[in-house]
């Protein structure tokens, strides 16, 4: 293994750890963290192959911990049916030739994300705009995670405008997030991204994944989430603006 191939190898690790700590704190992140870190080394499609496996087992986890799963899956089918449909339907966007402009996109959509975090604004969705809105957000960031290989915009902020209680917002995130890495490895897979060897790279990436989501939760009982939460979203923006501009000049 050359000199090159160790030092991608140890920044793949420690971004796993990083974005692991990131999800075990807040609840989420760790496919932002990891595929806004990773795109700048690499391609985002070849970032979120990398991606699957961590991602998989740790939603999944996040998913069973919660006591809602039946109810939230009769809520929010519309929305994670329409997922797959629009991860399926951009699948096109994994194409090498459109590897600059995805990174562009993805530093955009954590631009968005980030200042959704941070602004006071609070929204939410009635029950009668809930039924069409589902759909539409569904398509919307499928489209988005195909192109940029984040999940979150806007799934995340619709999710949080549903009013859920805590614990069923965790759960429900765990619930998108799931099938949206499902949904993402099977255009991956077919596209021929998911390839042996980059699925033993995401299996090794899981250790560290874990070990820094077991590290989040120790920290999440002992500091204030708040102060987290904004130095993470800030952290989110710097990155954005960095891949959204970096190819501009």
């Amino acid at each position: 293994m050359g000199e090159a191939s160790v030092a991608l190898a140890v920044t793949a690790a420690l971004t796993f750890l990083l974005a692991g700590f990131v999800k075990g704190v807040v609840g989420m992140g760790l496919p932002t963290v990891a595929i806004g870190l990773l795109g700048l080394v690499m391609a985002p499609a070849e970032a979120a192959a990398l991606l699957v496996v961590p991602s998989l087992v740790t939603n999944i986890w996040q998913l069973a911990a919660g006591p809602a799963f039946l109810p939230l899956v009769r809520r929010l089918w519309p929305m994670l049916l329409c997922f797959c449909i629009g991860t399926w339907a951009g699948a096109g966007g994994l194409n090498d030739g459109a590897a600059t402009q995805a990174s562009t996109l993805l530093g955009i959509a954590l631009i968005a994300y980030a200042l959704l975090g941070l602004s006071a604004k609070q929204f939410s969705v009635s029950s009668s705009a809930e039924r069409w809105c589902s759909p539409l957000v569904g398509i919307a960031t499928g489209l988005v995670a195909v192109t940029t290989g984040v999940f979150v915009v806007p799934a995340v902020p619709y999710l949080q405008a549903l009013g859920l209680n805590k614990d069923d917002l965790v759960q429900a995130l765990g619930l998108s997030f799931t099938v949206s890495t499902v949904a993402l490895g099977s255009v991956l897979l077919a596209g021929g991204f998911f390839k042996p060897a980059v699925a033993v790279s995401s299996l090794l990436a899981l250790a560290p994944a874990i070990a820094g989501m077991l590290a989040g939760q120790w920290v999440r009982s002992r500091v204030r989430a708040e102060q987290f939460r904004v130095c993470f979203f800030v952290g989110l923006l710097l990155l954005g603006a960095h891949l959204a501009l970096r190819h501009a000049f």
